[in-house]
């Protein structure tokens, strides 16, 4: 499953042919360059290592430094590692190449990975979605809380996992089957439909579905 490291740009909307719109998210993929390759022999299976946006050498970890002086490859702010699909190969991919947007197409479905935005520490009714009490009919004190979380006397404890106030967002989120609504392979922009997680200038990790 191959992919491209990219951003998050911000979102807009378009218009098809038959004048409806599209509310589309833009995201800047690549360009991203093959830094290394694994191979079965070596490491136990298939992938290639990519690198996205340049980094001076004083702001790179020194083992990354050994790493991509090894393989005479610039240095890298984020690296990544895709494997290919049952159906694929990588002979065709070799350490100094440059893949960008290009390599996706218009319909194309892909799984986007990101961190969604961080809320902090949120009561239930924004981390759960519950309901809330009445505003009326003797109701006071509380109007947003979670309500009973336990029992008194048997088994006297909360269980785990019980819904609760706590933190919120700023976690790993993948959302699949994303659709290609329009490329602009000159610019590294693809624009797919609907919103998808973080917020301007998220990393995001776009894998290609087959």
């Amino acid at each position: 499953m191959l992919g491209l490291i990219g951003k998050k740009i911000g979102m807009t909307q378009i218009f098809d042919e038959n004048g409806k719109v599209i509310p589309v998210t833009v995201i800047q993929a690549g360009p991203c360059q093959v830094v290394s390759k694994r191979t079965i022999e070596k490491n136990g299976y298939e992938a290639i290592q990519v690198g996205y946006q340049e980094n001076k050498e004083k702001h790179t970890t020194k083992p990354l430094q050994g790493h991509f002086k090894k393989h005479n490859s610039p240095f890298y702010r984020f690296v990544r590692e895709f494997r290919p699909a049952l159906d694929q190969t990588l002979e065709n991919y070799k350490e100094g190449d440059v893949m960008n947007a290009a390599m996706f197409t218009t319909e194309d479905l892909v799984s986007i990975t990101g961190n969604s935005k961080g809320r902090g520490f949120s009561g239930v009714m924004k981390r759960h979605h519950f309901a809330g009490f009445e505003q009326s009919h003797g109701v006071h004190e509380s109007f947003r809380g979670g309500g009973s979380i336990g029992q008194c006397a048997q088994p006297s404890r909360v269980f785990k996992g019980v819904k609760m106030a706590g933190h919120h967002g700023n976690s790993r989120v993948t959302i699949r089957n994303v659709e290609i609504v329009k490329v602009v392979a000159e610019q590294n922009l693809i624009m797919v439909k609907g919103s998808i997680p973080g917020h301007r200038n998220t990393l995001l990790v776009i894998k290609k579905e087959f």
